[in-house]
């Protein structure tokens, strides 16, 4: 038996043992063990001389030094093959090494580059923001700082988005990566109504105890916050939350402001295509927030009316609580593959009709 690929294979026949006139070793399995595994290049015969009937010879090939590289990467490459133990496979790239290969594939693309800048502004932006919550002491601008951590979500899904445009599909996703994407609008809306149900605990619990809010910086962090979400709004093309906010139910603040949308629209018809037929959710909630940051601002100056600033919170809170519901559990139903509703009732219709056709087939 021969366990090389380079060795000669020997067979043995009933009654014509094979010999060999270069037989340098023997190993006898009484005096001492047979090794377990031969090494590579050693062809081991078995031979019957009379005086020594359980004998084992072991040839080693010639090599010569010109041979000497070639019959080495062979050695290797045989060990690994034919080895008794093989040796563990190098472990495949690591979760970070996975995030970096993607990472670098989505930077090829130029337009992702000032979805990037903007993500490190608003972190930038963000952490400013909170620097002065803490200062200020303002729930309030709390509550509007979590809109700007809504922006930096929305600047990765449309990142996330991007990725998915540059990926094609493989043999575990055979029908694309576009279930990420509602994913990730899931993901952050719900993640942005956690934080609004945190505002509205610690809301109540100043109720109780009311602290004194220092308005040296609320104006300010309103004004930049303000300008730095429109800025990010209307600058980068959020594909997903821009089809999700138009597919989804509209929520009460946006029914509560149509009438009043109308109304302007007749005014000016110049803002009817930024009205109508129902304004930008995203953007009424940033206007609506800094509205209502503007009236606590003004008295707390005028009257030392601290516990405003605890009002605002909680309605800020509760105006980007339901501005994102309506888009989770639109994206919801989508991750479920829920039939949507504007379908229902066209899937009705067909059904009828198909079974009033089946019924007049069978009665002919």
């Amino acid at each position: 038996m021969a366990l090389d690929g380079s060795s000669t294979s020997v067979v043995m026949a009933h009654g014509n043992p094979y010999q060999h006139t270069h037989v340098s070793d023997y190993y006898s399995r009484k005096l001492s063990n047979k090794p377990d595994v031969v090494p590579s290049g050693v062809t081991e015969r078995k031979v019957f001389p009379a005086d020594k009937p359980d004998m084992v010879a072991l040839d080693v090939l010639g090599i010569t030094d010109s041979d000497a590289p070639v019959y080495r990467q062979k050695q290797e490459a045989d060990t690994l093959v034919l080895g008794t133990i093989h040796p563990f496979r190098k472990a495949h790239r690591s979760v970070l090494g996975k995030l970096a290969q993607e990472f670098r594939l989505v930077t090829s693309d130029r337009r992702s580059w000032k979805i990037l800048l903007f993500g490190v502004l608003n972190v930038v932006c963000t952490g400013c923001l909170l620097m002065w919550c803490s200062s200020t002491n303002s729930m309030a601008l709390t509550a509007y700082t979590y809109l700007t951590i809504f922006d930096l979500f929305s600047l990765i899904t449309c990142l996330l988005s991007l990725w998915v445009t540059m990926k094609k599909p493989s043999q575990i996703y055979s029908f694309g990566f576009q279930r990420f994407e509602v994913l990730a609008v899931f993901s952050s809306t719900v993640l942005v109504q956690l934080g609004s149900l945190f505002i509205l605990k610690e809301s109540v619990e100043r109720f109780v105890e009311q602290p004194e809010v220092h308005t040296g910086r609320l104006l300010v962090g309103t004004f930049v916050a303000l300008f730095f979400n429109l800025l990010t709004l209307l600058s980068v093309k959020n594909k997903p939350f821009v089809f999700v906010s138009e597919a989804a139910s509209t929520s009460w603040l946006q029914e509560h402001v149509a009438d009043l949308s109308r109304s302007l629209c007749g005014l000016i018809p110049a803002l009817s295509s930024f009205l109508l037929p129902r304004m930008n959710p995203f953007v009424l909630i940033n206007l609506a927030g800094a509205f209502a940051l503007g009236i606590t601002y003004m008295l707390i100056e005028i009257n030392n009316y601290n516990a405003m600033d605890t009002a605002s919170a909680v309605a800020i809170a509760l105006m980007t609580f339901g501005t994102m519901y309506p888009m989770s559990v639109y994206s919801g139903k989508v991750l479920l593959q829920t039939t949507p509703s504007h379908v229902i009732g066209q899937l009705d219709k067909l059904l009828r009709e198909v079974s009033s056709g089946h019924s007049c087939v069978s009665a002919q």
